[in-house]
């Protein structure tokens, strides 16, 4: 019998956040980057039409193309970037015990396949971000060049914690100037994989395949996994929240804040046992044991209304696995 686990990336296998780094290759991108994120939070809780989270990777492009980043730089950071502590070990394992291996990312192709690779998921079961970048420069203007310039030095004079200055600047960047000029339509060209995306990728590796959502287990941490692991929860699958943030943790079956993915592997024995109700049986026991210094806290979420106390044991871990991008939404 086959099983079916699809993981998110950034989180769960990779502790970086790709665009962060990739932003940080130019002076000042981090700075930028982390006022573009709170913008896409901003947009999604708005529920701006059209947009979903980690539209971001859609809103930087400018940016990347202005300081000259190429498609080489995403795959040498992808080639650098750490694995989470166990990734490795839980993906031969669950190979090697029959299962089907997904992952869905919000993540340039370029970063995703690269990370993909080294931990043996093959590239057919993989979904991320079509970026041909290098294509991109080739039809840039000054006119676009200037525009980026004059919207980069107005984000840096921002302060991050003024919601109503980041969303009344960077409407009127993306979507009054920007699309006056041809990267505009770079921009909207580029598709990020989250929010609503992520569910139509994994419907689409479930037909494929010819199972129904119920058959899966979702593993995510953030506000761009938050549909997809409410899809697979009430389905009657298997949503694991992994040192999850706010957006994350209330959508999902279950948590498990750890520096080691490995510890997910008793729940997923529990799942090959007994399905949902095994794998009940096996966090109620573990939570009520608690948890073992940075490792093995879990929490049985499902139907828990009051989520503050699972909530900040995640904020904890996850500062500890993610550093810098732990801020990130």
């Amino acid at each position: 019998m086959s099983y079916f686990i699809c993981f998110d990336l950034e989180g769960p296998l990779s502790p970086q956040d790709n665009a962060y780094e990739l932003m940080k290759l130019f002076p000042n991108g981090d700075r930028v980057f982390e006022i573009i994120s709170r913008y896409d939070d901003l947009l999604t809780l708005a529920g701006r039409e059209d947009y979903e989270p980690g539209d971001a990777l859609a809103l930087i492009v400018p940016f990347l193309l202005y300081h000259g980043i190429r498609e080489v730089d995403i795959t040498r950071l992808a080639q650098q970037a750490k694995l989470v502590d166990g990734a490795r070990r839980t993906i031969q394992r669950l190979h090697s015990r029959g299962w089907r291996v997904f992952c869905i990312s919000t993540s340039y192709q370029q970063y995703a396949l690269a990370i993909t690779q080294r931990l043996s998921i093959p590239q057919q079961m993989v979904g991320c971000t079509s970026f041909p970048l290098d294509s991109y420069h080739q039809i840039l203007c000054e006119e676009d060049l200037f525009k980026v310039e004059q919207a980069e030095k107005e984000i840096l004079s921002l302060s991050g914690g003024d919601d109503e200055q980041i969303k009344y600047r960077l409407d009127n960047f993306f979507w009054v100037e920007l699309p006056k000029v041809r990267l505009g339509e770079v921009v909207k060209e580029v598709k990020p994989i989250g929010g609503r995306r992520k569910v139509a990728a994994l419907h689409r590796f479930a037909s494929r395949y010819g199972q129904p959502l119920s058959s899966f287990i979702a593993i995510g941490d953030s506000i761009t996994d938050f549909r997809m692991l409410q899809a697979v929860d009430q389905a009657g699958g298997l949503a694991i929240a992994f040192n999850a943030n706010e957006y994350a943790l209330p959508y999902a079956t279950l948590g498990l804040a750890s520096t080691e993915l490995s510890d997910l592997i008793p729940p997923l024995d529990a799942w090959e046992r007994g399905g949902r109700k095994a794998v009940e049986a096996v966090v109620k026991e573990k939570e009520k044991a608690g948890g073992r210094g940075n490792r093995e806290h879990f929490h049985w979420l499902a139907k828990v209304k009051h989520l503050e106390q699972p909530l900040e044991i995640h904020r904890q871990i996850r500062r500890i696995v993610r550093e810098e991008a732990a801020r990130l939404g």
